[in-house]
């Protein structure tokens, strides 16, 4: 069986903390780059390093370090931010940061492990969109920049599936972390986990379970493929 080297992307908080923690329980070897470190290091296979992902050169030193010590075969490009900005009020430096943050540093880290992961004739490499590529006010930039890394995700799994690699998508939302809350009111957190069909608003670990799926080396079946994870909040034209 494989062992699963992973790389996730904004792991300290929220989703991408779930996410390290789940694979940690699977004995993975877990990465963490995110600009703060965990307020807790889990315990376990794991290495946190500090980086600025919305700077295109920090972000291809920091692949080449990691290359030095890592051969990542499991990619999670998860790190995301949402500042909420109605359409007349989006500046030039906010559309850059997101998508540089979303797009580019996704691009330039799967650059960098594609080669390793061709070599293995294995790779996994999950990206993490939102349910707001189906429309919410004031995520212009975010849902525009993750929707097109839900694009990117369909082309790259036509490109890969000859070499071994899956490549799949994740659509969280509404999941009650600290940017859920710090991104929308109090009412329209409410109204949103209304829409759920489930009742409720979703966890970090909901999310981590569907990457954890799309990481197996047993889902080499499943590829190109968007999930949304989000309790059927995507199943109405929920906008708030």
């Amino acid at each position: 069986m494989t062992h699963c080297i992973a790389l996730v992307t904004g792991g300290s908080n929220g989703i991408g903390a779930a996410i390290c923690s789940l694979l940690l329980a699977r004995n993975a070897t877990v990465i963490n780059l995110d600009i703060v470190p965990p307020a807790e290091p889990p315990t376990g296979d794991y290495h946190y390093y500090g980086v600025d992902l919305s700077k295109a050169e920090e972000t291809r030193s920091m692949a080449a370090r990691v290359l030095e010590r890592f051969r990542i075969n499991c990619l999670v490009n998860n790190a995301g931010v949402a500042r909420p900005a109605d359409l007349g009020k989006i500046t030039d430096d906010e559309f850059d940061y997101g998508v540089n943050l979303h797009l580019r540093a996704a691009i330039i880290l799967s650059q960098a492990f594609l080669p390793g992961m061709k070599a293995e004739h294995f790779g996994r490499i999950v990206n993490i969109s939102t349910r707001a590529i189906l429309g919410k006010k004031g995520r212009s930039v975010y849902g525009g920049t993750k929707a097109a890394l839900a694009g990117m995700t369909r082309t790259w799994a036509l490109e890969l599936g000859e070499f071994g690699i899956t490549v799949n998508a994740i659509a969280p939302g509404p999941i009650v972390t600290e940017l859920f809350k710090k991104s929308n009111t109090p009412e329209q957190a409410s109204k949103l986990i209304q829409s759920t069909c489930v009742g409720r608003g979703g966890t970090p670990e909901d999310v981590a379970n569907a990457v954890g799926f799309f990481l197996s080396e047993s889902s080499g079946f499943v590829t190109g493929q968007l999930l949304h994870v989000c309790g059927g909040a995507s199943l109405g034209a929920v906008s708030f």
